[in-house]
């Protein structure tokens, strides 16, 4: 097989709890590991968040993120360099997807749920420094038109 010519393999991205809490990064740092290794993902989604049966850096739980796509030759080498290397990647398991159709593979795209759930665990920090902007910015109206009101006077 040529380096040129793509096969289709399902990978599994195992990350920690505390790499999931900015998921849009922990999403974000696996499509770069995949692009580097020459990858085009068919689909992503999140598999699921479980407990381990063992620890693994001492953690106890963490989250699977599922993904089908089409590799070069030496591209599933390069994922398994790439995520020992990584910090934010506990685990990584890559195996050919021959039991899959494309289309199967298409319908277990859920690039939209992750969007979401990433919108989701970043909001309550952006909503919470969106709310101490406005804040400041009624106070400072205030101020100015207080200033403005005392030099109408004179």
């Amino acid at each position: 097989m040529s380096k040129d010519q793509k096969k289709y393999y399902e990978a599994m991205f195992l990350i920690s709890q505390a790499v999931a809490a900015d998921f849009a990064d922990a999403i974000a740092h696996i499509r770069e590991i995949l692009s580097r290794a020459g990858a085009e993902v068919v689909a992503m989604k999140k598999w699921d968040d479980r407990r381990l049966a063992y620890e693994i850096d001492k953690q106890k739980r963490g989250v699977y993120i599922l993904v089908y796509a089409a590799l070069p030759g030496d591209g599933v080498e390069k994922i398994h360099h790439d995520c020992n290397l990584s910090e934010k990647i506990m685990r990584v398991m890559v195996i050919k997807a021959d039991h899959l159709t494309l289309e199967e593979m298409q319908a277990n795209d859920d690039a939209a749920s992750l969007t979401m759930e990433a919108n989701l665990r970043s909001g309550p920090r952006e909503r919470d420094e969106q709310a101490m902007a406005g804040a400041a910015a009624p106070a400072a109206d205030a101020d100015a038109e207080t200033v403005e009101d005392i030099d109408d006077e004179d």
